[in-house]
């Protein structure tokens, strides 16, 4: 019992040890969120206090049924920055309502 409770003590603790603070465009130029976007492909980034969104550099970072919305942002040295896109969902019609 004892060794099942300090084992699951540990793990609660690995797990928040690796959890990775999200990176704020508010701390970025403009030219280092862009980058992060090309870079990676897509991230989620946090965009002021209590917001974040996922910015994707390409259609190819979304679902089938998604397309583009440009993404514009604040970062350190720009207050709308275009990061990239943010993927939307189109509303299928298949019934023709």
């Amino acid at each position: 019992m004892k060794k099942t409770v300090l084992a699951l003590a540990f793990l609660a603790y690995a797990s928040n040890a690796q959890a990775q603070q999200r990176l704020s465009t508010l701390s970025l130029t403009c030219g280092q969120a862009q980058q992060i976007i090309l870079s990676r492909g897509a991230d989620v980034l946090s965009t002021g206090t209590y917001t974040y969104d996922r910015f994707v550099r390409d259609r190819s970072f979304c679902e089938f049924n998604e397309g583009l919305e440009p993404a514009f942002v604040p970062t350190r040295d720009t207050p709308q920055c275009p990061i990239g896109y943010r993927c939307r969902s189109h509303d299928l019609d298949f019934f023709g309502d």
